[in-house]
Formats: structure tokens, sequence, C-alpha cells
């Protein structure tokens, strides 16, 4: 399957506002950790009690997992799963699509409920939807402005295989 998810750009600005809105998440949700990635496996930027996960696995296997996902949805004639649930003994983790652009995935344990993290992560969701578009629209006017947004656009297969001859 083609992946045709464009990249961004976070500066320090928007990593900032980012931060805030998965920082306000753990705490009214009442999780364990909270990580933002995007469709790539990109790990963007994480909160909580992250010492005990490998990082770069999460964002991999969420990235596969959502991929695959999208192919069940697609066989039955849906865009795509948005929500997804795990249940474990100890652990739960809710995985959610925001803004077809990034995935949030919340850690969550019997300290908090499935109610209270669909609640609230309805709510950094809209927060985050904000942020991105925001971002788009930054992307948008500076590529206007510089007349190509990606750098390497120019760069054709041919010109790589010369490189490496």
């Amino acid at each position: 399957m083609l992946n045709t998810q464009t990249t961004f750009v976070l500066y320090e600005e928007e990593v900032g506002k980012v931060k805030e809105v998965i920082d306000n998440l753990l705490d009214a949700s009442n999780a364990k950790s909270i990580y933002l990635v995007d469709k790539n496996g990109q790990m963007i930027a994480s909160t909580g009690n992250v010492a005990e996960i490998d990082a770069t696995s999460l964002a991999s296997l969420t990235a596969g997992n959502i991929a695959a996902t999208g192919g069940l949805a697609k066989l039955i004639g849906e865009k795509e799963f948005a929500i997804q649930f795990h249940e474990g003994e100890k652990d739960n983790i809710h995985i959610s699509i925001v803004s077809s652009r990034v995935i949030l995935v919340v850690i969550f344990d019997q300290r908090s409920s499935l109610g209270l993290v669909r609640l609230r992560v309805k709510k950094a969701s809209n927060a985050l939807t904000v942020i991105f578009d925001e971002i788009s629209a930054k992307e948008k006017a500076q590529g206007s402005t510089q007349g190509m947004a990606n750098p390497f656009a120019e760069i054709t297969d041919d010109d790589i295989d010369n490189l490496f001859s």
C-alpha cells in the first residue's frame, strides 16, 4: 500500500502547544502516558510515565496497526477506523486518529476509565486539530512565498542513480 501522507515540520512554538495539550490530557484523563505519533511511525511528542516503554517501537507498531486496520476498514467500505481500544489485564490502550494526520495513543490503567479517556481525548483532539490546521496554513503560506514547499521535489530517481554510480 502506497503511503500518500505528507510530512510536516513542527517548530518550537507548535511543539510547545502540542506538549501543553497532551500534558493537560494526561492530567484530565488520569492516564499513565500519552504519545503523539505521525502516520509514518515517527514519534512527535510524549508525556507521562514514558520510561517504561520503548517509544520507537510503540510509534512504529502503532502506525502499522493503523495501516492494517485501515486495510480492514476499506474491505468493509469504511474510510478508516478513527478509534481503537485494546484492553489488557493491567493496562489499556486507546488509539485515535487526529485530523487524519497523527495518531494519539493513551495508555491507562484501572485508575481511569474508557469513558473518561474517550471524553478527554475528544477535547484534546479538537485542540490538536486546530494546531495542525495552523501548521498546514503556515506551510502553504511559506510554500507560496518560496515557490516550492518541498526542497527535494526536483530530485529525480535518475539523479540519485547518477550520484551513486
